[in-house]
């Protein structure tokens, strides 16, 4: 089994239909030919830079640079959907989302480009945020739950 040509089937089968989850997706390329552990595709999306995304329909697996600019979803809109807790200690601020929202959620705080953050760390559904200070992190943290308690 070649990666090269896995990814690319990959990047087909997301690009050609909506595709709910890890699961949905590997039974998609079983169908091809391609029997794929969890772990490798788990790797093969963060390689592909793919991340669960929200759609009217449900979250989806999409490239962002496939949404372009115009489909971004922004953070008020996404945060009440997949985040979970939020706590910190100095400068570094955990977040906990629901499988397959930190991706989205990291992105959209990096866009947001707050002053008190330096950046993102973003795993399945972990996030790690450093900020520029304590007070920092507590404004920030103060801010996206009271985001996340914003219906959209």
């Amino acid at each position: 089994m070649n990666k090269k040509r896995r990814q690319h089937s990959i990047l087909e089968l997301v690009a050609a239909q909506p595709v709910a989850s890890q699961e949905e997706l590997r039974q998609l390329l079983e169908d091809r030919g391609f029997a794929v552990t969890q772990s490798t595709l788990s790797r093969d999306l963060r390689e592909l830079g793919l991340a669960r995304i929200p759609t009217p329909q449900g979250a989806r697996y999409a490239s962002p640079e496939a949404l372009g600019e115009d489909h971004r979803t922004a953070l008020e809109d996404i945060l009440p959907q997949f985040f979970a807790s939020a706590d910190g200690v100095g400068e570094l601020l955990v977040l906990k989302t629901i499988p397959g929202g930190a991706q989205p959620i990291a992105e959209a705080i990096d866009a947001q480009a707050y002053p008190d953050v330096l950046g993102t760390i973003a795993g399945e559904n972990t996030i790690l945020v450093i900020c520029r200070s304590a007070p920092a992190r507590d404004r920030l943290e103060r801010r996206l739950e009271r985001l996340a308690r914003t219906e959209s």
